[in-house]
């Protein structure tokens, strides 16, 4: 099992900066990718930003350019640099884990989920 903790919401000018942290603990020797995915009000989940163990990202077109994941294996911790804020990236955002090394944007492919952190921009 892995358990997974966010930190690092909160609130937000459109045009800012967030920056969200996600550790894990328990087995995680057995980590492969690692992301973020998001609610936003009135939709369902989707993906954000992933990372794979070597580091090797992937995002969402919706946040290209403005958000960047990276990764301290050492830590088990990934980070979300969120730029350029804009209101339509207010929601809950969560952390995720699979134990396989590639990874997806598919909600199914992550066993693992973290509570979840507001954020909220404003405009």
């Amino acid at each position: 099992q892995v358990q997974l903790a966010e930190s690092g919401g909160g609130s937000a000018q459109a045009g800012g900066s967030l920056r969200l942290s996600c550790a894990a603990s328990g087995s995680t020797d057995r980590i492969g990718c690692m992301g973020w995915f998001r609610r936003l009000p009135g939709k369902e989940r989707e993906g954000v930003a992933n990372v794979d163990k070597i580091g090797r990202p992937g995002y969402a077109d919706s946040v290209k350019g403005r958000f960047t994941i990276s990764r301290d294996n050492a830590k088990n911790t990934i980070y979300l640099q969120m730029d350029s804020l804009k209101p339509e990236d207010d929601g809950i955002y969560y952390c995720v884990v699979r134990l396989y090394s590639a990874c997806s944007m598919l909600v199914d492919s992550f066993p693992f989920w973290g509570r979840g952190t507001q954020v909220t921009v404003s405009s």
